[in-house]
C-alpha cells in the first residue's frame, strides 16, 4: 500500500495475517483510548473504534474463543492464529448484558463479515458509559510484529491491524 492509500485509509486486500474493523465509525490510536487498561496496552496491542454503527462483524475467518454472558466483549481467533479480544464500552460488563445480543455462541465457527453481535449505543450512553470499541490483539507478544492503521474513518473493509510473523 502507497503514501497516499495509507495518508487516506485506501482499503488493503485482507490476509490471513490481517484484521478488519469489527464496526464502522472514527479508529483511534490505542494511547487515545478512554481506558487506561486498554490504553495502557496491559492487555495486548491493537486499537480504538468510536463506533457508528451497532453491529459487531468478524474481522476475520475463525472462531468464537469466548463470549461472557454479559455479552460485552468477545474472544476470536482467526485461522491463522490471532487471538482478538473485541470489548464494546468502557466498563459495560455491569450492564449484565442489557443492551446487547449475541447472534453467535462461544465455539461457533464464522466467515469474515458475519454478524457475531448487536449492541444499543443509546442504552449503553443512558447508562452512563462510553461506547468506545477496544479491538486488540490478545497473543501480539507470540504473534510478531503488529501494526495498526492510521487513525481515521473506517468500515467493514479497512484493514485496521496487519501481524508480522516473527522469523
Amino acid at each position: 500500500m502507497g503514501f497516499l492509500d495509507k495518508m487516506f485509509n485506501k482499503k488493503e486486500k485482507a490476509s490471513d495475517n490481517t484484521v478488519c474493523a469489527p464496526v464502522c465509525g472514527m479508529l483511534i490510536d490505542l494511547k487515545d483510548f478512554p481506558d487506561e487498561v486498554f490504553r495502557a496496552g496491559i492487555i495486548g496491542p491493537g486499537c480504538g473504534i468510536l463506533p457508528e454503527g451497532e453491529v459487531i462483524r468478524a474481522p476475520f475467518k475463525g472462531t468464537v474463543a469466548a463470549l461472557p454472558d454479559s455479552l460485552h466483549a468477545l474472544g476470536l481467533q482467526s485461522d491463522s492464529g490471532i487471538e482478538l479480544l473485541i470489548h464494546v464500552g468502557i466498563d459495560t460488563v455491569t450492564m449484565e448484558g442489557k443492551g446487547f445480543q449475541a447472534l453467535v455462541k462461544q465455539g461457533d465457527t464464522f466467515e469474515k463479515g458475519q454478524k457475531l453481535l448487536r449492541f444499543s449505543k443509546a442504552e449503553i450512553e443512558a447508562a452512563g458509559f462510553n461506547t468506545a470499541v477496544a479491538v486488540i490483539v490478545s497473543n501480539g507478544a507470540a504473534c510478531g510484529t503488529v501494526t495498526t492503521a492510521a487513525p481515521g474513518p473506517v468500515d467493514y473493509d479497512s484493514t485496521i491491524i496487519t501481524v508480522q510473523p516473527s522469523p
